[in-house]
């Protein structure tokens, strides 16, 4: 027996040989579709291990309660003076301590003032906040130090600068040491000694699927917030020609740590409940979970799994039609040769094992290719997208190789059995009488 399958085997890949334009065309479809699987796979766990990623720098044990700026108002009166008032609040703050499963809270605030050197105007975002919020967001330092509980309770004027600030600001000398202005005139001012400087961090506004971050954190100008109080206060005046714009904000952020991952929805859910006293509605309060990320990404990889892959089988099935269509003319051509083994005593079964094993070489061939150009395409689209300027991750996954194989050679013989039967099932009289 087994000596016959490998004569088999051999005849087959003959009889393909013969045929080399002709094999290749029929597996085109093999070939398109099992590489479509698997650039499809990629692109899906790409996304999701850059979620992973995002969770791993924002803490997925982390919850994120941050303020939400009311919509402009329709009413004329209001666009030349309002005062808005939205975001946590210290009474806020001072209830979410007390919930349990709670680890750290940080409260943080966008000061939204300028950073000068000298006078040049640096684009970084002032954030008057805790010594927490270093290790609750994981914060690295490149070198220097962070600001400490005693400085804090102090209020000294320090800070910690992110990546990009510091390359703006101080672009051509090492930061530590140095100074910057944070405020105006107008509004108060501080000079802050730059004491550290962190590592990037590469989480900038929109780069997460669930709009967790608005704002670049490698832009962030880390500062005490008890220095902010004492100078700034809470409120913060913007005036234009012709309008004026006072925002009453107690905190942008308040940061939450749990005490365990299975306690952060429920965490998540009691903090809503909170704010929910103060703020009816949470209209202007929003609470965000770095663990949402990846449950979005879970979905969105599984719909688009779902969906790309069932467009691919397509490809998949349309291949293996091609395939039957091929051997059915096949069987047509070598009917006299079919005539010739059965009548020098060959069984059907022989005869179907032929056809299925053509069939199949075809298809696992055609996969192997597709394989090889799916993990290569695979491979070529993020560095040609990085060229393009565009951040983009695949990543192949073995179930989608295995599988994608496994497939089509189901599809070789799935779709060659009927050809084969019909083979099999000829007589061996009128096949020799073929012309």
């Amino acid at each position: 027996m087994l000596n016959f399958l490998v004569e088999t085997f051999a005849m087959g890949l003959r009889n393909l040989h013969l045929h080399k334009l002709r094999s290749l065309l029929t597996a085109l479809g093999i070939i398109f579709g099992v590489a479509a699987v698997i650039i499809m796979v990629a692109i899906g766990e790409g996304g999701k291990q850059s979620a992973l990623e995002q969770i791993r720098q924002l803490g997925a044990t982390n919850i994120l309660l941050r303020g939400v700026r009311p919509p402009e108002s329709s009413d004329a009166s209001n666009r030349t003076s309002r005062i808005l008032e939205y975001g946590p609040t210290q009474v806020d703050l001072q209830r979410i301590r007390t919930l349990p499963g709670v680890s750290i809270v940080v409260p943080l605030r966008d000061t939204e003032q300028r950073v000068v050197r000298g006078d040049v105007r640096i684009e970084a975002n002032a954030i008057a906040t805790t010594p927490d919020i270093f290790e609750v967001i994981n914060l690295r330092l490149a070198r220097g130090q962070t600001f400490s509980w005693v400085q804090y309770e102090r209020a000294e004027p320090v800070a910690v600068i992110g990546h990009k600030a510091a390359l703006q600001a101080f672009p051509y000398q090492d930061p530590i040491g140095s100074t910057l202005q944070i405020g105006s005139s107008s509004t108060g001012s501080s000079i802050v000694t730059i004491i550290g400087v962190l590592e990037p961090t590469g989480l900038r506004a929109g780069a997460d699927s669930a709009g967790i971050m608005l704002r670049d954190l490698d832009q962030d100008l880390y500062f005490p917030l008890t220095l902010s109080q004492q100078i700034f206060g809470i409120s913060i005046i913007r005036r234009t020609a012709g309008s004026m714009e006072r925002k009453n904000i107690d905190l942008s952020e308040i940061w939450l740590r749990a005490e365990g991952i299975d306690k952060v929805e429920a965490l998540a859910s009691a903090a809503e409940n909170v704010l929910a006293i103060s703020h009816p509605g949470l209209t202007d309060v929003a609470v965000k979970a770095p663990i949402q990320i990846l449950r979005s990404a879970e979905r969105t990889q599984r719909l688009f799994n779902f969906i790309m892959v069932g467009i691919a089988s397509f490809s998949l099935v349309v291949g293996g039609i091609g395939i039957m269509n091929i051997m059915l003319a096949t069987v047509t051509e070598r009917t006299k040769e079919i005539g010739i083994r059965r009548a020098l005593g060959a069984k059907r079964k022989h005869i179907t094992l032929q056809f299925l094993i053509e069939t199949t070489v075809i298809s696992l061939a055609g996969g192997l290719i597709g394989i090889t150009l799916g993990m290569t395409l695979a491979t070529l689209i993020p560095i040609v997208l990085t060229w393009a300027g565009q951040d983009f991750r695949t990543a192949i996954t073995t179930w989608s190789v295995v599988g994608s194989f496994v497939v089509s050679g189901a599809i070789g013989i799935g779709f060659g059995l009927y050809p084969a039967i019909m083979a099999a099932r000829m007589n061996p009289i009128e096949a020799l009488r073929h012309e």
